[in-house]
């Protein structure tokens, strides 16, 4: 009689608030498990998402990258052509518009699968925990504010490319054409994998439920402004590796489906194996290697 008495298991990785004032109007649950309960592994997400829907999820997601990828180069095919054809500014602007939307599609089919852990906890959290209106509005608006932040990023990516397609610094892959360029980008991209910048934003993109407590903001208006952080954050951990994009071939579908898959892979494997620290190892060498071929 004298405590209250929990009827269920509960998952560390349910949403329970921490102690003391939270942010917005998330309201602090009736009981808070004792132990580590805010404690939540990446890969508890896609468990329990293959309980709920099976293991055919992960192949359909796996398929809709890739198909979403191909659709991407396609696109990038004709933009490529026109930018070599003529140099009128109705064309280059036609250019633009492809380049671009080529990057929005590529970016969507490269990072929402990758916010599969937030997005799942997100979900558990509002069906679980006190949130005010739909909670499919709230799940629709979060994923909607983490997309507009790769849309942006494909506007200046769009820029990037057509820019270096008119200085004849691209090839028609979208690969640059300059191996010392290439060498440089790759030796950048991978010491950007050991600086702290990196890690911080990995950490936040690895921990669905920690950021969740930070940041939670409450209403439709607060679930975008929470999807634009994380965007943000999963921006600040990948802009480095959707550089090598420029060194592969922006059109180069392996290479768009490894890139895609490792950026997965750094925020749900064992927080031990440290791939970014792998990944910079393999990038310096290889741009090295690249820089010592040109003769740099």
């Amino acid at each position: 009689m004298g405590g209250q008495t929990l009827s269920h298991r509960t998952s560390s990785c349910d949403p329970v608030a921490p102690r003391g004032e939270t942010r917005g109007h998330l309201e602090q649950p009736q009981a808070v498990l004792p132990g580590r309960a805010h404690r939540c592994s990446p890969t508890e997400p896609f468990a329990r998402l293959a309980a709920e829907t099976g293991p055919i999820t992960t192949m359909r997601v796996v398929r809709q990258t890739m198909l979403t990828v191909r659709l991407a180069a396609g696109m990038s095919m004709p933009a490529t052509s026109m930018g070599m054809a003529s140099d009128m500014p109705s064309a280059v602007g036609t250019q633009f518009v492809l380049v671009a939307g080529m990057w929005a599609v590529m970016m969507v089919g490269m990072m929402v699968p990758s916010a599969t852990p937030m997005v799942v906890t997100y979900t558990d959290w509002t069906r679980r925990g006190p949130i005010r209106g739909s909670r499919v509005g709230a799940v629709a608006s979060f994923l909607a504010g983490y997309v507009l932040v790769w849309l942006g990023f494909s506007l200046l990516a769009a820029i990037l490319q057509v820019t270096l397609e008119r200085a004849g610094l691209l090839t028609a892959m979208g690969a640059t054409s300059r191996p010392a360029l290439g060498g440089a980008v790759l030796v950048l991209a991978g010491l950007f994998q050991v600086t702290p910048w990196k890690e911080s934003c990995l950490r936040r993109c690895r921990t669905p439920l920690g950021f969740l407590i930070a940041e939670w903001r409450d209403g439709a208006t607060g679930a975008v402004v929470m999807g634009l952080r994380h965007g943000a954050y999963c921006l600040g951990c990948c802009w480095a590796l959707m550089a090598v994009l420029f060194v592969v071939g922006t059109m180069h579908l392996v290479w768009m489906a490894a890139i895609a898959g490792f950026i997965l892979a750094e925020k749900v494997v064992p927080r031990a194996l440290r791939l970014h620290y792998a990944a910079a190892a393999v990038l310096v060498a290889w741009g090295a290697l690249t820089l010592l071929t040109a003769g740099v």
